[in-house]
């Protein structure tokens, strides 16, 4: 086991030594310059010392002279472990020192410890430098060419960590840029908003003077103005280009990004005039839009200069691209969604208005009860508040609030005379018959309370469950006013309407019993004025 004294003034380069050569089994120490080193070397008289050259207060040449000029440590062998730049002159002024190995960092790890074993068994005398001009001159010379190549390498780190942490700071940018036009296509089916969004990102991330997306409509083959920034002149908006036309219709016909950079010179038919004349744009880049394999549009970029691009520029746009082709599609979903739901939901109700007209046609004496009764509990619901969605359930509810006498036999509910108390058994399941015809159709789940609750009473005594209060479904309770309000002021074979003042009396007569009265206070409130 030898002991070794090791010298630098990064603490990591000797952490990396210690460990290596801890694992080879040597005696290590440590010293962070070469004076420190030079004070160890004397007490601790090592085997051998490892030294950088470029050190603060003594550098290594000066630290091996010290070493050779001691007479008690003046044999030790040194080597000069050193990442600053090794040439001849550095060879010849460590031979002056005394030192007869010079290895550079950094320095695969069996070759140096095959260097060390060659240094401790090494019986050869080190020269004692003698102490001249000619060594300090030399010493000086090379020491200030190191220390200028390394101020030189120093400023070339400086400026690449400079360019590192701009790219670095861009690429954030970018990405944030990105983030707002992530945010804007998730929180807003708004394409013009969503578009404008994305364009004032392309002209701030990119440094471009303008930006157009034009639009392909596939009926007509041709490329409208959808959204742009930056026109001096409002001539673009009205620009037309057919599919496979100009850069634009190209870049869309050959599915790739079309560059031009001087718009001057290119071709007139391919450039709307206005660019030419009005704009002076020179560069111009073009990106086809494209979703699945479907054309959606183009983003085209202006400038009124040759552009600077950075490495990542280009691929940057073809990104917004992405994301305007993304934006685009999406818009079209949500627009294509809605207007599907709103045929699907003109479907449902004219279904339902169908059902309910059937159900007047099949009983005359009722005709047109159901579309003024829908219409009354539509006038009452919206004073309680309810929201539009449930406005639908209710309308819905009330139309077909007799759906269930389609299972009650017709020589029931058309018999001219007074019902027995058979048939009116059989006439009170009416409710529970529309239960059971709603409640497998999904989208009448929410509007079964009226056709199922509108005979039950406030007081428990109604059918077909004999709920009471407000366990009655409020939208049972508004119909159930409205349905004997209609009821009562309509003509019967059997009885001629009752006149506004007798209704009033016994809808009051009936609150608390038949109906709520929180109900029949605002019912009579809302009627007050629309009577005749």
């Amino acid at each position: 086991m030898a002991t070794i004294l090791i010298v630098d003034d990064r603490p990591t380069n000797r952490e990396l030594l210690v460990t290596l050569l801890g694992y080879a089994g040597h005696r290590l120490l440590e010293a962070a310059e070469g004076e420190e080193g030079l004070a160890i070397a004397r007490a601790e008289r090592p085997d051998l010392i490892i030294t950088d050259i470029v050190m603060p207060t003594m550098d290594g040449y000066e630290f091996a002279r010290q070493v050779r000029a001691d007479l008690n440590i003046g044999e030790t062998q040194i080597i000069f472990y050193t990442s600053s730049y090794i040439v001849a002159e550095t060879r010849q002024l460590a031979e002056a020192c005394g030192v007869s190995i010079v290895i550079s960092k950094p320095i695969e790890p069996q070759a140096l410890l095959d260097t060390v074993q060659v240094a401790l068994e090494s019986r050869q005398r080190p020269v004692i430098p003698p102490d001249s001009e000619d060594f300090h001159r030399e010493h000086m010379r090379l020491l200030t060419d190191t220390l200028v190549k390394k101020v030189d390498e120093l400023e070339a780190e400086i400026a690449e960590r400079k360019r590192a942490q701009e790219q670095t700071q861009l690429q954030i940018q970018r990405l944030k840029s990105l983030h707002a036009i992530d945010v804007a296509i998730s929180s807003s089916f708004n394409l013009n908003l969503t578009l404008d969004i994305l364009l004032k990102q392309v002209i701030t991330q990119l440094n471009v003077d303008a930006t157009l997306i034009l639009l392909f409509q596939p009926v007509t083959r041709t490329l409208i103005y959808a959204a742009g920034r930056g026109f001096r002149t409002t001539a673009i908006r009205e620009v037309k280009v057919r599919f496979g036309e100009g850069y634009a219709g190209k870049a869309l016909l050959e599915r790739r990004t079309i560059h031009i950079p001087n718009l001057m010179e290119a071709e007139v038919e391919f450039v709307p005039a206005a660019l030419l004349k009005d704009e002076a744009f020179i560069d111009y880049y073009c990106v086809p839009l494209l979703v699945k394999g479907e054309v959606k549009g183009v983003l085209e970029i202006f400038h009124r200069s040759v552009l600077a691009r950075d490495p990542e520029w280009l691929d940057f746009l073809e990104t917004l691209a992405g994301q305007a082709a993304i934006a685009i599609e999406d818009s079209t979903l949500f627009e294509n969604l809605q207007r599907s739901n709103q045929e699907l939901f003109q479907a449902y109700d004219a279904t339902i208005e169908g059902w309910s007209h059937a159900l007047d046609l099949r009983d005359k004496e009722t005709e047109g009860h159901t579309q003024r009764v829908t219409e009354l509990t539509m006038q009452l619901a919206r004073k309680f508040g309810f929201t539009e969605e449930q406005l639908i359930n209710i309308r819905w509810g009330a139309l077909l609030h007799d759906i269930g006498k389609m299972g009650v036999p017709d020589t029931i509910l058309l018999k001219p005379g007074k019902l027995t108390d058979e048939e009116w058994e059989i006439m009170r399941k009416h409710p529970t018959f529309a239960l059971e015809m709603l409640s497998p159709i999904a989208y009448l789940k929410s509007s079964i309370d009226i056709p199922y609750c509108h005979h039950e009473k406030w007081d428990g005594s109604g059918y077909p469950r004999g709920l009471k209060g407000e366990v009655i479904p409020l939208a049972a309770r508004l119909f159930a006013v409205v349905d004997v309000w209609d009821a009562l002021r309509s003509d019967r074979p059997y009885r001629k309407r009752w006149t506004v003042e007798k209704t009033i009396e016994h809808i009051r007569s009936q609150t608390g019993t038949h109906f709520d009265p929180k109900v029949v206070k605002h019912f009579l409130s809302m009627m007050e004025g629309s009577i005749d």
